[in-house]
């Protein structure tokens, strides 16, 4: 199988988190910082708005023991942008395009296991394409966020911007207050 990747996923081989991760399985679930998580029996996905949320993630999956890279290669984790695919060499793992249901207009990101011979991509509980991140992707580079992006109200966990560009919302996640 393959796990969807939206805006900047954190990807983590399934053998690494049951081999390695103190607690295995069960305790990787209590740190899951967001709603974002999809797994198949191969790969597990987070999905963050911001390259700093994803720094703090991989730093605590470091602490825990998992590695990230060595020699500039991704060991048991690795980082995918949703528009670039891998951000490190990475012999585990590959990132490509797919159409949903064969539909040219709902292509979404993907990362699935080298050689693996699943086919289906998974998603997040309640994923839908209709205003996903695949959809509607708008990517706002970190130094012009506070530029060019107005700042609305925190909701449920979420801080709100006006893109003034598009004229819609945009939600960035937080991982701690």
């Amino acid at each position: 199988m393959a796990v969807l990747v939206e805006a900047i996923s954190v990807i983590i081989r399934v053998t690494a988190i049951h081999q390695k991760y103190p607690g295995g399985w069960e305790a990787f679930k209590r740190i899951i910082p967001n709603q974002t998580m999809c797994a198949d029996d191969e790969l597990i996905r987070l999905g963050f708005m911001t390259p700093d949320a994803v720094k703090a993630f991989v730093s605590s999956l470091q602490k825990s023991g998992l590695e990230f890279l060595k020699d500039g290669k991704a060991i048991d984790v690795a980082v995918a942008d949703q528009m670039r695919g891998l951000t490190s060499k990475c012999h585990w793992a590959e990132f490509g395009r797919i159409n949903l249901g064969g539909k040219q207009n709902q292509k979404v990101g993907a990362c699935l296991l080298v050689d693996s011979q699943l086919i289906q991509v998974v998603m997040p509980p309640d994923w839908k394409f209709e205003g996903s991140q695949s959809q509607t992707f708008a990517f706002v580079p970190t130094e012009h966020a506070q530029n060019g992006m107005q700042f609305l109200h925190h909701e449920n966990g979420l801080d709100v911007y006006l893109n003034p560009i598009t004229g819609k919302e945009m939600y960035v996640g937080r991982t701690g207050e």
